[in-house]
């Protein structure tokens, strides 16, 4: 049982310093700016959000210009 409370304490003390988790900054020395919060990575994932939306748009065109067309003549 000694052993056990051994790695239970040791286990809380990694996840005060290890996880950041859902991409907030570990407290003290540990650390670091989530790469997801740089300025870079914030751009990119606008232009990747920016991107998709066009895509989406233009999916929605063509599958409208589709549905307007006329049917093909029955043989």
């Amino acid at each position: 049982m000694p052993l056990m409370g051994l790695i239970a304490a040791a286990l809380i003390a990694l996840s005060l310093v290890w996880p950041q988790g859902q991409g907030d900054r570990s407290w003290g020395p540990f650390g670091h700016m989530p790469v997801q919060q740089t300025p870079e990575m914030k751009a990119k994932i606008q232009r990747e959000k920016d991107a998709a939306a066009r895509r989406d748009e233009a999916a929605k065109k063509a599958v409208e210009a589709v549905s307007q067309m006329p049917s093909a003549a029955p043989r």
